[in-house]
């Protein structure tokens, strides 16, 4: 049975800490290195309801793709929220390690989990420069319509569902794609020549300045459904190294969805037209 340090070398390797971004909080949060690890639990979100899940699977490794600190503190009391997650943690012996913009900035990694979901073919990164997103295509095409009923029927159900922006009959051959939040990649994707961006946490303005710079079909997914593959492909590459190395440990992917919203009513079909013009 491999320590905890033995199996973060690994998870490093992975996900090189370094590769994050300045802002990030990478890295292991809670855990003793020389505790013995048999049981690991793969996570979106650090929260109470994972942390319980953790601990009763008995998992002694929580690997979570969001910080649970990323602005820092100082306090970890368990009146707060966190800080609960964290007493409950180290009292049942269960580490907590992220890997975020690190994994986002893999090859392989949450984007082309993301890809992989919606069997969509990378063809390379959105931003070779840090190695963000992926560039993907789809053979047969699809008119946007159907692309986005896709990502509807792929991505794990969310009460958001799949928001989509553009001409709806449209064909979609080559899209670009981003877990998690993407609307900073614009000037990536519009330089990409895509057809259509999938990404999610898509803001007013920066998604209606795209549609008016150019024909691009927008498909908006939950933040937490886009980044929810990584998890299986985390899992799955975990798995790799512990039959290579003799660890035997049970990997498992959290079906617990902590995306926050849960309900999603529909307003009536939308048209371009003052709110209080008549229909």
């Amino acid at each position: 049975m491999p320590r905890l340090t033995e199996v973060l070398a690994e998870l490093d390797a992975l996900w090189p800490p370094e590769r994050a971004e300045q802002w990030d909080a990478v890295g292991t949060v809670c855990g003793d290195p020389d505790a013995e690890v048999d049981r690991v639990l793969f996570a979106v979100d650090p929260v109470q309801e994972v942390a319980d899940e953790a601990i009763a699977l008995g998992a002694q490794l929580l690997v979570t793709h969001h910080p649970l600190y990323l602005r820092g503190t100082t306090t970890v009391a368990a009146s707060h929220f966190k800080g609960r997650v964290v007493h409950t943690l180290i009292k049942h012996d269960v580490a907590l390690h992220v890997a975020h913009t690190n994994a986002d900035t893999a090859d392989p990694g949450v984007s082309d989990a993301l890809a992989g979901a919606l069997d969509l073919r990378v063809v390379g990164p959105l931003v070779p420069e840090n190695g963000l997103g992926r560039i993907c295509e789809l053979d047969p095409p699809e008119t946007l319509r159907e692309f986005a009923a896709r990502a509807a029927r792929r991505l794990p159900a969310t009460a958001q569902g799949i928001r989509v922006a553009g001409d709806l009959d449209a064909p979609v051959r080559r899209v670009a794609v981003s877990g998690g939040s993407g609307d900073s990649l614009f000037d990536a994707v519009r330089a990409a020549g895509v057809d259509a961006f999938l990404t999610a946490d898509l803001r007013h303005h920066p998604a209606s300045e795209a549609t008016q710079h150019t024909p691009l079909g927008l498909v908006d997914a939950a933040h937490w459904a886009t980044e929810w593959p990584w998890c299986q492909l985390a899992a799955a590459q975990l798995d790799e190294i512990s039959d290579r190395r003799g660890w035997n440990l049970r990997v498992h992917v959290s079906k617990t969805v902590t995306d926050p919203w849960a309900a999603h009513h529909t307003s009536p079909v939308a048209h371009h037209t003052s709110p209080g013009a008549p229909n």
